[in-house]
């Protein structure tokens, strides 16, 4: 009996990896059959987006093909794309922010604020505003748009991880499980893949041992002849893991999970069971993206992802399920049908001005008898003169032949295509207030108000898109401490784009805290980013640039309108300035204007005390002196209880300067912040008034010591009153009101 050789046993992970294909290839399949109908109208709309008299892609292929054998005209007038512009730039105009806020667990403002600059070096670095405006343009075009966050190594000297944002050009390379969500934080796992040409794939995987046999691989699609489908394939993995609340040595606690406890923790989790105390805990869900790099049938590359979502950012335009059926669609859908009427009808324009001039004559025969030639071709060549036969045979006259007089204009052609740009208008929302067309409005405020009515028919487009941009800060705020995890020195970035530099030390005590270098005579800010918990939103606007350029247009509305304003924020008007030399010219005049303005000198009252003061201590040196000369006990006592009560007079002069001090400067922040918080529309209409209204500014007055006086201490009250009464004319401000 002939030998029978035995299959080999497949070890435990190459049965795992068997059953990861086998999920990944099913899901494959799944989103593939729930997307196709969607696909093929993205496809649709992105041609016709960007379609123009070149591939004529506005134009049915029926249409195209009957036309191109008629030889007529085929404009394409591509206004659709104008009105894709106007959404898409306006987003790129007003990009959201991502702002970080403090939720609790030591988290404070402060560190909310460098978790915003270390997010913002992350944006800088990677040229995050590329891959925004990329999701951006397919998301309106088309109905879907992704970016993705990846984590590469900083340099080639260290062991050190940065995150990147990295756009995705192509939105129809992702598939991902249907989300109940927008942002679709809720999905559980996703492709990223491309279908690479075999040689390509063979040069850049040498070593990949992806089966060459066509098999089941080939219906699928993953293995062809001469195609490898390659895809990064995420897959979340959820477990039960317990947490607990470990005393944090004071009365609160610290909410930690179990895979994250350190070896200190352990132990001390150990000694509070042994001494019986009650641990607080319970089981929470723990969540892992593990990812993959599928080639065919084969597992290339694994790894587990530093967070705990999917790192494929989707910001959809519109998205409804209908009868079991999802449809995706972005603004070119709704336009397709004015757009092409309003081809057809200039198309048909151009062709019937065409024919003006090729109307035939109308020619008795013996008029034109022996010079048919030259009448044959009059609509073809420009004869110099068309020769006729003005009489017959007997003498009588022929009429000249005359060509037949057309319409000057088709009037159905020019309203087709009036009604054609109206009716684009309607399907989009925008109108010619819009695009900046001049109306009956014209203040300023009317414009802009008449402006966002037609915005506010595309706001959900900006809106999915704000809401894109704060998930991504949310995995940024949940990638953070995960990735920087070892002590290092990032360069964050302000809002203004200035760079400064901070430690990340993941050791630290607190959430932030300066340490002074002594050895570089700086002060430097520690970082642990895993101390505290935060919230992410996601806030439009103008960018700091535009800020700055609305700032100094409302600055130079106020000094123009006051020119008193220029001594007190002349250097902050310069500094906004967007010319050279402004920084300078901003430096200059702030050592012009007065210290006590810039609130880095003494104001005026506190000097006025200052020299009360003085005065004071002179007067009790005189009595010293006096009290030193006396020689009889009455005398001695009488000038001590006068020396005693002056002391007690400068003593209260002193507390009450001070209290006058606290008091001016209060008043002092509490202009300055009302100033901030004036909105620029207000502080541009505050700028146009004459300014002849004034601030008030809170009066000094000292009061006059209580009871009665002796000599020596009524003299010096005395000169304190007269004093403070010459000087409080002086004290009147005369800073313009807000």
């Amino acid at each position: 009996m002939a030998y029978k050789e035995q299959p080999k046993r497949k070890s435990k992970s190459e049965k795992a990896d068997e059953a990861i294909i086998s999920r990944a290839h099913d899901n494959f399949d799944k989103a593939v059959s729930w997307e196709r109908a969607a696909r093929q109208l993205y496809v649709d709309d992105m041609r016709f987006l960007f379609a123009d008299s070149d591939n004529q892609d506005q134009w049915p292929a029926a249409v195209r093909a009957r036309r191109l054998q008629e030889n007529q005209p085929m404009l394409t007038v591509n206004k659709t794309h104008t009105h894709w512009l106007h959404v898409v730039n306006q987003a790129k105009s007003n990009r959201p922010s991502i702002q970080v806020h403090p939720v609790g667990s030591d988290a404070t403002y402060q560190a909310a604020q460098v978790y915003e600059s270390v997010i913002r070096h992350i944006e800088y670095a990677s040229d995050a505003s590329t891959a925004y405006a990329i999701a951006a343009e397919n998301q309106v075009g088309g109905g879907i748009g992704y970016w993705r966050l990846v984590t590469e190594y900083a340099d080639d000297n260290g062991f050190d991880q940065e995150i990147f944002i990295r756009p995705i050009p192509d939105s129809l390379a992702v598939y991902m499980d249907p989300p109940k969500r927008r942002d679709g934080s809720d999905s559980r796992w996703c492709f990223v893949y491309d279908d690479m040409d075999r040689d390509v794939f063979e040069k850049k995987y040498p070593d990949a041992p992806v089966n060459v046999s066509m098999g089941s691989m080939t219906s699928s699609g993953w293995l062809t002849k001469d195609r490898v489908r390659v895809a990064e394939y995420y897959e979340v993995e959820e477990s039960k893991e317990w947490m607990y609340a470990i005393p944090d040595g004071s009365d609160g606690h610290n909410l930690m999970r179990e895979s994250d406890l350190t070896d200190e923790q352990h132990e001390l989790l150990d000694d509070l069971r042994k001494s019986g105390q009650h641990i607080q805990a319970r089981k929470v869900t723990k969540r892992e993206v593990k990812c993959y790099l599928i080639a065919g049938d084969k597992i290339l590359e694994r790894s587990t992802w530093a967070g705990q979502y999917i790192p494929i950012i989707r910001v959809v335009g519109e998205e409804v399920i209908i009868d079991g059926r999802m449809d995706r669609k972005g603004l070119v859908r709704y336009m397709k049908d004015p757009q092409r009427m309003y081809n057809y009808n200039t198309s048909a324009q151009v062709e019937f001005g065409g024919l003006q001039g090729k109307m035939p004559y109308l020619a008795p025969v013996e008029a034109i008898e022996g010079f048919e030639n030259y009448w044959a071709t009059a609509n073809s060549q420009n004869h110099a003169y068309l020769p006729f036969n003005h009489a017959d045979e007997n003498g009588n006259p022929i009429p000249p032949p005359q060509r037949q007089q057309p319409p000057q204009a088709a009037e159905a052609y020019s309203v087709g295509m009036q009604a054609a740009s109206m009716e684009m208008m309607m399907a989009s929302g925008q109108y010619d207030a819009t695009f900046g067309a001049r109306g009956q409005e014209y203040s300023g405020i009317a414009i802009d108000n008449r402006r966002e009515q037609g915005e506010r028919a595309t706001f959900h487009y900006l809106d999915n898109w704000n809401n894109a941009i704060r998930y991504c800060g949310k995995q940024l705020i949940d990638l953070i401490p995960k990735v920087y995890d070892t002590k290092r020195i990032i360069r964050i970035m302000g809002d203004d784009g200035k760079q400064s530099e901070i430690v990340i030390d993941p050791k630290a005590k607190q959430a932030l805290q300066q340490q002074e270098d002594q050895k570089e005579n700086i002060i430097r800010s520690i970082f642990n980013p895993t101390v505290g918990t935060y919230d992410v939103v996601a806030k439009s606007g103008p960018n700091y640039e535009t800020k700055r350029e609305e700032a100094f247009e409302a600055m130079k509305g106020l000094i123009t309108g006051v020119p008193a304003l220029a001594q007190v924020i002349g250097d902050l008007f310069a500094k906004m300035g967007d010319f050279p030399m402004s920084d300078a010219i901003a430096e200059r005049i702030r050592n012009w204007i007065p210290a006590d303005i810039r609130g880095d000198g003494p104001s005026p009252a506190e000097q006025q005390l200052q020299q009360q003061l003085q005065q004071a201590v002179q007067m009790i040196q005189q009595l010293q002196e006096a009290l030193n000369s006396k020689d009889t006990a009455e005398s001695i006592a009488k000038q001590r209880a006068d020396m005693d009560a002056l002391n007690h007079l400068a003593i209260r002069m002193e507390n009450e300067r001070e209290s006058a001090i606290a008091a001016f400067k209060a008043e002092t922040d509490r202009l300055g912040k009302l100033l901030m918080a004036i909105p620029p529309e207000m502080i541009a209409m505050l700028g146009t008034q004459t300014g002849q209204d004034a601030l008030s500014a809170p009066q000094l007055a000292l009061q006059s010591p209580s009871g009665n006086l002796n000599g020596a201490e009524a003299y010096a009250a005395g000169l304190v009153q007269t004093d403070l009464g010459n000087t409080q004319q002086q004290m009147q401000p005369s800073i313009p009101s807000t």
